[in-house]
Parts: structure tokens; sequence; C-alpha cells
């Protein structure tokens, strides 16, 4: 006999995690149109406002595979709050040094590098601990209401952003991210159920700590689906990270939307249309098919959304495309992590999801977000755009020509070879 599972909004660790995520993400999202407007402002170069986005992957490259095989050893509630604590002291550095007339380009790089870094340790907990709050038959549904609420944040954030930097100096909006991860801190805090599964373990070393890090990697380039995904991941992000780096400078010099008010609010607000999409059919499509085929059918639109937005002068053509971009690519992304979950043993949790964000979003990203300021002072603004968003060209070559194209179900019967 089979037993339904609980209802995930009656579940009360579930809801202070989801909380926990939902501020924290309200919070970055400020800091995500904020921080590189305040870059720009600055400096007025569009290399080192890409440098923004290259401090958000970074970290993962640097600290990707440590953070996720100590997030498996330690004790996953602790390093979440202890991230959360330093991410808000970080980033409330900035505001603080604005005020007293000190504040730096480097200052404000540096913080959000730290912020990030934090984050990496934060994630690799946090990927770790959602099964055993929720349970494996109910991944699916939770990561869906993380991202599902998560996508409505991005629409609404950015647009509110956008707005408030017309009244206010963007330092001081990052105060709010910095409050954020202060609330996310405090929810973890509240969370009852054990979050890592009793075990023994070596002393820790840095022989055992290798070893560690040494076995979440075998499973990642073992398993025929993850890696696979992380390939994807990697020229997804590496193209996705293009466009970010640049954003501000496309908003301002092609679109001619400036750096404030609500039509540049509403151009990263789309994104979170796209988000929400994701979130409402992609836990329907896992249900009537196989995972790799959802990432698929979603990797040409992505691919083809992408070049549209940023070939076109058209604020309004950007904005409505952009919408489907964002649903496509997000998708690939949702997909990408409710899949790991699934198929990885809970002992590994923390370093496959690590060391598959590392080679897709850190070195991905980071290479993304290099290339695209190196490219826009050799070729301008978008003509670096058009180079770097076709990378997800060859993502959809790479998926469709990959072993997902012939993996017939998730988990048990697909091969590790």
């Amino acid at each position: 006999m089979t037993t339904t599972p609980a209802p995930l909004r009656a579940d009360r660790d579930f809801r202070r995690f989801w909380l926990a995520r939902q501020v924290s993400i309200a919070g970055t999202l400020v800091t995500a149109v904020a921080l590189p407007v305040l870059v720009y402002r600055l400096s007025g170069s569009p290399s080192l406002t890409a440098l923004v986005t290259l401090v958000e992957g970074l970290p993962y490259l640097l600290f990707g595979l440590v953070s996720g095989a100590l997030s498996d050893r330690l004790d996953r509630r602790r390093v979440m709050v202890v991230a959360d604590l330093v991410s808000a002291l970080a980033i409330g550095s900035v505001p603080l040094a604005h005020e007293l007339g000190v504040l730096t380009v480097a200052h404000a790089l540096l913080a959000g590098f730290l912020a990030q870094a934090s984050f990496v340790f934060f994630d690799g907990a946090a990927f770790g601990a959602l099964p055993s709050i929720v349970g494996r038959e109910r991944l699916g549904a939770a990561n869906a209401a993380i991202w599902g609420f998560g996508s409505l944040l991005d629409l609404g954030m950015p647009m509110l952003t956008g707005v408030l930097l017309a009244l206010m100096h963007p330092a001081l909006l990052l105060g709010v991210d910095a409050l954020s991860f202060a609330a996310s801190a405090a929810c973890v805090i509240g969370i009852t159920v054990r979050l890592n599964a009793v075990r023994d373990l070596p002393p820790l070393s840095a022989a055992a700590l290798v070893g560690e890090v040494r076995d979440g990697l075998r499973y990642l380039v073992g398993h025929a689906g993850v890696r696979s995904q992380t390939a994807i991941g990697f020229l997804q992000s590496l193209s996705g990270a293009g466009f970010m780096a640049l954003s501000v400078p496309f908003a301002d010099r092609i679109l001619g939307v400036g750096t404030s008010g609500w039509r540049f609010g509403l151009l990263f607000a789309t994104w979170g249309v796209g988000g929400i999409l994701a979130a409402l059919v992609t836990p329907r499509l896992h249900r009537r098919m196989p995972t790799s085929r959802v990432t698929l059918l979603a990797l040409p639109v992505s691919a083809a959304s992408g070049l549209v937005v940023v070939t076109t002068s058209s604020w309004v053509v950007a904005v409505t495309v952009m919408a489907l971009w964002g649903v496509s690519y997000q998708s690939v992304v949702l997909t990408s992590i409710t899949y790991r979950q699934q198929v990885t043993p809970e002992h590994l949790l923390g370093r496959v999801n690590t060391a598959g964000r590392m080679l897709s979003f850190g070195v991905g990203w980071t290479t993304g977000a290099l290339g695209a300021g190196a490219a826009a002072g050799l070729l301008g603004t978008r003509g670096a755009l058009v180079t770097v968003v076709s990378v997800g060209v060859l993502a959809a070559v790479f998926g469709w020509l990959s072993p997902l194209r012939t993996l017939e179900r998730d988990g048990v019967r697909e091969a590790v070879a």
C-alpha cells in the first residue's frame, strides 16, 4: 500500500526553508540590478561593469569543490547560517562606505565577491538539506515551489529596483540585501529536522577532503545524464553570463532606456515572467516525458530567443522575447537541479551539486563574463553580445548529440558509463 506524501504547505520545516530562500532571493535581486548600476555609475566603463558578473561565478570556480565536500561533512544548518551572516556583513559594508564617503569600485566588487563566496557554501549545504526536509518523492514539487515564487520576485523586484534607482543611490539599496541575509539565517535556525544523515566519517584532513572531492567528481563524470547536463550548463552559463555582464550597457546604449526607471526595471523583470512559466510548466513536463527530453526541447528555443534579444534595437521586442528566453533557459536549469537531486546518493549530494555548479556555473559564468568584458572593448557592446549569446546554439547542438538523446528515463535505468 502506498501513501500520498503530505502537501508541502503543511510542512513547517519546508515553509521555513522556503521563506529563507525567498527573502534571500528578494534581497539578491535588488543587488543584481543595483550593484552593476553602482559600478557603471562610479566608473562609466562597460568592461568594469562586466566584472560584477565575473564575481558572481568566480567563487564557484575557486571554492565549489571544497564547499561541497565540507557541506556533506559538516552540519548543514550551521553552514547555511554562518554563510548568511557573512554575506550580510559583506553587502552591508557597501552602503556604510557610501555614507562615509569612501566607497570605491574595488570595494563594491570585493563585497559582491565575498557575498557570492559565502553563498557557494550556503548552496552546497542547501542542496543536500532539501531532500532531508521533503524526501526525494517531493523534490520536483519543492523545487517548483521555491523557483515559482522566486520567479514572481524576479518579476517584481527588478522593476521596483529600477524605480527606486531613480530616487535613491544604488549603494543604499544594497542594504536591503544585507537585511535579507540576516532574515534568512533566522529562518534556517528554526528548521527542526536533521539535515545530515548519521554516518561515520574519518577525521577531517587534507587527504580525506581530497578523497571526498574525488568521489563527487567521479560520480559526476561517470553518470551519463549528470555529465551531459553539466556540460550543457557550462555552455548555457557562458551565454547567459555574457548577456548579464553587458545588460546595463545594452539597456543604456542600444535600447536607449537609461539605467533607471520603469522601462529599465521591466527589462530585467521580464526574465521573471519566464521563470514563473518555467516553474509552472517544467514539473508537468517531467510527469509527461523524460527529464532529458525537457532539456532537449528547451535548448533550441533558448538559443534562438537569446539571439533575437541581442540583435534587436527595439525595447518592446527585447522585453517580449526575453520572456520566452527566460522560460526556456530556466527550464533547463530547473531540470538539471531536480535531476541531480533525484539520482545522486545522499552522502554525495553536496559534492556532486557543487562540482556540477563549479563546472557549469563557475567555469561557464566566469568565462562568459570575462569574454564579454574583453569582447566589448574589441567589438563594441552589440558585437560582444551577439558573440557570447551565440554559444547557446552550441549548447543546443551538444545536447542533441549527447547521451541525453537516447536516455529513456530518469534514475535507475540510466547507465553509469
